[in-house]
């Protein structure tokens, strides 16, 4: 068989008209939506994705701010500014880009986001609110994991589904939400011991470890559904570089049921997440919808 692939571009592109669509609603009853992107640093790349990010985030009526701070700033004062932002009511959501300097407490940095206006999910009271199952802001890119399975059509109360790594705003999250959906749900990291153990008895596969062509065609059953979080570079025979996920897609497609691509799949919608979170930061502020 050949796997139905996921297409995230598409999927992410009707996410971004109902919010667009949401927002249009607050802005006419006298609710703007505000997003503040801070920046620590620059670089070529940094700035690249800022400018995109801007772009999205007008283009469907969200005003955008980017707020750069020197490389060099001192935790307590990138704190303030946080802080400063957090209690600014003409701000409606707050995230950072990452990553941050080497100096920068970054776990703490985002403890002092306020949970209502963290857009992304990373304050560690949003996280435990998922655990909660009294989800106000979810890290974006395991939403848009979850929802990325949830198109599929794949019955998911019961199905037996593992999470390949165990990061606090990817891994973890994602396990959290799919059992909030009644999956059986197994996480798998660095110390698994037998990793296709695990994943072979699974309906479901998430592999959000970082690492290029984890899981290959003997990883899976036939018909699995495979979502693909992984993101990384690597160095071709010729010397160009190129983006893969952790599944190796030529051998996995020919034995999934459902897919998805990289790029193409978790990343266009973990934008689409951003903004949809944006959106509920605001109506929540607005007093529209109930955090």
């Amino acid at each position: 068989m050949s796997a139905r692939i996921i297409d995230g571009v598409q999927i992410a592109a009707g996410v971004r008209e109902e919010t667009k669509a949401g927002i249009a609603r607050l802005k006419a009853a006298g609710h703007p939506v505000h997003l503040v992107a801070v920046i620590v640093g620059t670089t070529p790349a940094a700035e690249i994705y800022a400018n995109r990010q801007a772009e999205a985030c007008r283009a469907i009526g969200i005003e955008y701010t980017l707020l750069a701070m020197a490389d060099d700033i001192a935790n307590k004062d990138l704190r303030a500014e946080i802080r400063k932002l957090s209690k600014d009511s003409s701000v409606t959501g707050i995230m950072l880009h990452m990553p941050m300097p080497s100096h920068i407490d970054t776990a703490r940095i985002q403890f002092e986001i306020d949970v209502v206006k963290d857009v992304e999910g990373v304050n560690p009271a949003n996280i435990g609110y998922v655990f909660y199952k009294h989800v106000v802001i979810a890290p974006c890119t395991a939403m848009a994991a979850v929802e990325l399975i949830k198109t599929t059509g794949v019955p998911l109360e019961g199905a037996e589904t593992v999470v390949v790594g165990a990061s606090h705003i990817v891994g973890k999250p994602i396990a959290l939400l799919m059992t909030e959906q009644m999956a059986t749900v197994t996480i798998c990291h660095i110390a698994t011991r037998d990793l296709k153990y695990h994943t072979r008895r699974a309906d479901i596969v998430v592999s959000a470890a970082g690492k290029a062509g984890l899981i290959t065609a003997d990883h899976i059953r036939e018909g699995a559904c495979v979502i693909d979080v992984g993101i990384n570079r690597i160095t071709m025979p010729d010397g160009t570089k190129k983006t893969v996920g952790d599944v190796d897609f030529d051998s996995v497609k020919e034995k999934a049921g459902h897919l998805t691509p990289v790029p193409g799949g978790v990343g266009p919608m973990t934008v689409a997440m951003l903004l949809r979170n944006t959106l509920r930061s605001a109506e929540i502020l607005a007093g529209v919808t109930k955090g």
